[in-house]
């Protein structure tokens, strides 16, 4: 029965099939999630990314998030984030924008979710951090002035919005002249050459795309134990979760796995 029932919430929410109701079922997804799930360790819900080579520096206590750390890491390394203002749409339970905020040694990060509960939940999971504060908003409607920040992350959300090229236009305006936008979040194959399109709003330059489905995969497999034991006490959502979540097995552990699902990353710079 969940199974089904992802399946349809899935089928509703693909992006641009039914753009009006795309939001309204995934904030009423989020708002449960954070309402039912509310395990004080559990700070991220994207899907990882497990980096080859030498792994980058972390903190004992925040060794168990590594691979989903990881996604955050490969999305702004190398980026000037020292002393800058940040901003995360879709930023969910706050773990990413807590990284961002102990680690790179920014001015401030902004941390902006969609769903009431889940910013409600995040200021509580993430009161810790000094310079890091959670907002509710729209990100197809920002409610920031034009040119707040000097970079704009967006990891595995912009599938949820119904107005993609909305959400691009706002991110060009809250932008700084000279800014960053760093996004990587998942798609359907045929759908690539239109998220592209997309996301080029006008002052927006890419700079950098990569495909990084083998590591995001990778990830999966390395966080497989850890979730299933998490996944498994929660009886009544098991099967929904697993789904969710990208366990083995899923359809999207599937169509990641096979090809039809690529996870992508891509870099933008905003003209001066």
């Amino acid at each position: 029965m969940s199974s089904r029932l992802f399946s349809s919430v899935l089928d509703i929410a693909t992006p641009g099939k039914f753009p009006r109701a795309q939001k309204w079922v995934w904030r009423r997804v989020y708002n449960l999630l954070s309402l039912f799930w509310n395990d004080a360790d559990w700070r991220f819900m994207n899907y990882g990314y497990l980096a080859e080579g030498e792994p980058f520096p972390l903190k004992p206590e925040d060794e168990p998030e590594r691979v989903f750390i990881g996604l955050y890491q490969q999305a702004v390394a190398g980026l000037p984030l020292e002393g800058r203002l940040v901003l995360e749409v879709g930023s969910g339970r706050g773990g990413g924008s807590r990284y961002i905020a102990r680690y790179h040694a920014p001015a401030s990060v902004t941390g902006m979710d969609y769903s009431p509960e889940t910013v409600r939940r995040a200021r509580q999971l993430n009161a810790d951090t000094p310079n890091l504060t959670f907002e509710n908003g729209d990100a197809e409607g920002m409610p920031f002035p034009d040119g707040s920040f000097d970079i704009v992350v967006n990891i595995e959300s912009s599938h949820c919005y119904g107005d993609v090229p909305a959400f691009a236009k706002e991110v060009a305006r809250v932008l700084k002249p000279g800014g960053w936008f760093t996004f990587a979040d998942m798609r359907p194959k045929s759908q690539l050459a239109a998220l592209d399109g997309h996301l080029g709003a006008p002052g927006l330059q890419l700079i950098e795309q990569r495909d990084i489905s083998p590591r995001v995969v990778a990830a999966l497999d390395a966080a497989e134990g850890r979730k299933s034991e998490r996944i498994g006490k929660a009886w009544a959502l098991r099967r929904f979760m697993s789904e969710f979540s990208g366990s083995k097995g899923s359809m999207l552990y599937k169509g990641l796995k096979g090809g039809s699902v690529v996870y992508v990353a891509r870099r933008y710079l905003k003209a001066e």
